[in-house]
């Protein structure tokens, strides 16, 4: 673990402890992560049976997940529900609750099992927000993670709240090694190599089939928002800086200069897609109330 993942992590130990010291029971997972949903479900079944000992008479538990629309629900449920039939050693068909980057995508309520003996299910519910927001900057945050769609703070303001929130960071300097490297070569040049030699981009597809921080792309993007970042003369806070990033965004996306309006929307588009997940690091946008 490097030190900005110990910064993340020293975050969500200081939010768990912000919720011990308000009397709510927390836990920190990873939906993506086997070991990690793997203790989840050691720390459910545990409560299970402390709640069995008191209510002799009920042999089956049912967990609720409730929470606003894309923060992974169906993801956790659907990870519990296989990490839970492989330790209970289950066969049949595996159920899976629908997952999607797009918010409201879950209709109705799903049952999955995800332990026998004492025999848990959770049921995935659709996300919920309350009919009025009236902080602008909540608004701003639900719709940068994609809870509420884009379309009601608009992507290009979305990516210039994102890139600013990635200014003030440490998350970039992550990316300094992939700067002014001597192997160095631009995603142009490799896309025109990779056109002319069928073989060597099967064996790129070989090499990376799955991992998204090897993507030529990515990789493009992190080093130019650090070179741009790192070689601004002023205040990280300066709106000049976004400008320059989105200027330097054209060469590392690809974007033809055509139109500027539809260049700029189609940047601020895959800006956000990459935030979204994930691949440009992880971010909290919440600071831990003061007042406790």
């Amino acid at each position: 673990m490097n030190k900005m993942d110990l910064a993340n992590h020293s975050q969500l130990k200081d939010w768990m402890k912000y919720f011990e010291q308000k009397n709510y029971i927390s836990y920190g997972v990873n939906a993506h992560n086997k070991e990690s949903i793997q203790q989840l479900l050691n720390f459910l079944q545990a409560r299970v049976r402390e709640l069995k000992k008191v209510d002799h008479s009920s042999h089956t538990a049912t967990i609720l997940l409730v929470g606003i629309p894309n923060v992974g629900k169906s993801a956790l449920a659907n990870s519990l529900h296989r990490i839970g039939r492989i330790s209970a050693a289950e066969k049949g068909k595996l159920k899976h609750a629908t997952v999607s980057p797009q918010p409201s995508e879950t209709k109705n309520i799903t049952g999955l099992k995800i332990a026998s003996h004492p025999n848990i299910y959770v049921l995935d519910t659709p996300g919920v927000l309350p009919s009025h927001i009236l902080d602008d900057e909540v608004c701003t945050k639900l719709a940068l993670t994609g809870t509420i769609q884009d379309c009601f703070a608009g992507e290009k303001e979305l990516a210039q709240c994102f890139l600013s929130i990635l200014n003030r960071s440490d998350e970039y300097k992550k990316w300094a090694k992939l700067s002014n490297s001597e192997n160095e070569r631009s995603f142009a040049d490799r896309n025109i190599e990779c056109s002319t030699s069928s073989e060597m981009g099967m064996k790129r597809k070989r090499q990376y089939p799955t991992d998204h921080t090897q993507d030529f792309v990515v990789h493009d993007v992190r080093r130019t928002l650090f070179e741009v970042i790192s070689s601004f003369d002023g205040n990280v806070e300066d709106e000049r800086l976004i400008e320059e990033e989105f200027k330097a965004m054209h060469a590392a996306f690809q974007v033809p200069l055509e139109s500027e309006h539809y260049a700029q929307n189609k940047i601020a588009a895959k800006l956000l897609n990459l935030f979204r997940t994930g691949r440009l690091g992880h971010y909290i946008l919440d600071s831990i109330p003061r007042k406790l």
